[in-house]
């Protein structure tokens, strides 16, 4: 029986999911791997670990399916997004940690960008604006810390890439060098009209082009692995949040998905136009099937999930993270507790880099059930946040919100959700929809699938929530949230 495998390389583990070729998931394997935080602020990743823990995965999901690699008919590869690689091209090691997406390590220099007046150029060619989020300040920064890299990424001694770049140059036995339109336009040094890398950013940002990599269609065939006992198509690369896109059939404009990961991410496509926001979101290139430019608008929420393992882990107030549904439902409400996660600062629509996180409104009664319902809810407010912007962008009507990723198995939340927004969401069968994206895109890219409109078919839906409550009270639990954000935010 033929297979596709998607390698889903996240920011806190690695996964591996095989998918048969009905979109059904056969087997899966994950790995955690190390967080890095050498200083305040900054967040690293070992570049070895991630490869490792992906190859890892990879065999034990081909071991648990009991299948032989010449059964698996394509390979795609989904990533965490922006996170800052770069290694030696002869000897395949990197030159230091990676840089994460999470990472603030670059604010002042983003802030002299904003004070240098470069924000409006930045935008209209990117659809970006100056944050440490992106990648070009991450790649600049590497380049001036490591000795002699410079010099040594003009000569074309050093490849820069994101995660899917990483996984790539892996896979071939480190023959490729490429990355997909969706992950180059994260990067900050990609311009998403002209489909190419930009020399004026590339001037701004003092970045030599030898170091970058090429860049490809999303469904494409870009070379083979030989690592699992027969030659495999490598055939479909997308940063997580457009694979998850894809993967929820979100393919004509107006449709939009929220992936509840580490972070939260909420995109909406919109089609063949590059629509720019007013309301501090970001336009980003969407999946590419085919070459043919498509875009989508974003909010991208830093702390989702992670509050969770914050509770989990730093308050150690829940043994495990599926808990946190069960303590919080102890409790009819938060109580009055505003929990406002901005640990690594505020993402969309706010871009505040000095923002901290804060837990306001305690009381003698507050209970730490009160906190987990309170951590839950703050993932649903900055979702909230995020389409209301959209919806003042007016780019199209928003009928429904597909869900999707860890948290999307949470009833509480997507209940919770529903009623702040005033429209239904609605949980697929597969949630994990990111790899499945990976997946329908190496498809795709290995001519299994004919159209993205035969993958779009294999999308099913599991559960629908509606909203039950007043537009009145979430007007007013939106009203608290924004006094407690104004409470985090430097002056």
């Amino acid at each position: 029986m033929p297979y596709l495998l998607a390698l889903d390389q996240g920011t806190s583990s690695s996964r591996s999911i095989l998918f048969n070729l009905q979109g059904e998931i056969v087997a899966s394997a994950q790995r955690e791997f190390r967080q890095l935080f050498p200083q305040p602020g900054w967040v690293e990743h070992d570049p070895l670990e991630i490869w490792e823990s992906q190859l890892a995965t990879c065999h034990a999901v081909i071991r648990q399916a009991g299948i032989q690699a010449s059964d698996i008919l394509a390979i795609g590869i989904t990533n965490q997004r922006e996170t800052t690689i770069v290694w030696d091209k002869q000897t395949g090691q990197p030159l230091a940690n990676a840089i994460v997406w999470q990472d603030r390590r670059t604010a002042d220099q983003c802030e002299q960008l904003r004070a240098a007046g470069h924000t409006e150029m930045l935008r209209q060619k990117t659809g970006l604006v100056p944050d440490p989020y992106f990648s070009a300040t991450k790649l600049s920064y590497l380049l001036q810390q490591i000795p002699d890299a410079h010099a040594r990424a003009a000569r074309g001694e050093i490849a820069f890439g994101t995660v899917d770049s990483w996984l790539c140059y892996q896979l071939s036995g480190r023959q490729l060098h490429v990355t997909d339109v969706s992950n180059a336009s994260r990067t900050m040094l990609f311009n998403i009209h002209t489909g190419q890398w930009d020399s004026e950013l590339l001037d701004l940002f003092n970045i030599p082009a030898a170091v970058l990599p090429t860049v490809v269609p999303s469904a494409h065939k870009v070379g083979t692995t030989r690592l699992f006992g027969a030659e495999i198509p490598l055939c479909g690369i997308a940063g997580d949040q457009q694979a998850a896109l894809f993967g929820q059939a979100c393919l004509r404009p107006g449709m939009a998905k929220n992936t509840y990961g580490t972070g939260c991410f909420m995109l909406m496509h919109t089609g063949p136009r590059a629509a720019l926001s007013s309301n501090g979101l970001i336009t980003t290139s969407a999946c590419s099937a085919d070459g043919t430019p498509a875009y989508a608008m974003e909010g991208s929420v830093f702390i989702g999930g992670a509050v969770v393992q914050w509770l989990r882990d730093g308050l150690q107030a829940i043994r495990s993270s599926p808990d946190v549904e069960l303590l919080a439902a102890t409790v009819p409400d938060s109580g009055g507790v505003v929990f406002v996660p901005a640990f690594t600062g505020l993402g969309a629509p706010y871009w505040d880099a000095s923002a901290k996180g804060a837990i306001l409104g305690l009381s003698r009664g507050t209970t730490v059930a009160h906190i987990a319902r309170a951590a839950l809810e703050s993932i649903a407010f900055q979702t909230t946040v995020v389409l209301q912007a959209m919806m003042r962008d007016a780019v199209a009507p928003l009928a429904e919100l597909r869900v999707d990723g860890g948290a999307a198995a949470n009833q509480l939340l997507l209940q919770f959700q529903a009623n702040l927004l005033g429209i239904p969401v609605v949980r697929p069968q597969v949630t994990e929809t990111t790899a499945l994206g990976a997946a329908l895109l190496a498809g795709l890219g290995a001519g299994v699938f004919a159209s993205e409109q035969e993958c779009a078919s294999l999308w099913r839906q599991d559960r629908q929530f509606l909203p039950t409550m007043s537009r009145d009270q979430a007007g007013q639990l939106m009203h608290d949230w924004e006094t407690a954000i104004r409470q985090v935010r430097c002056p």
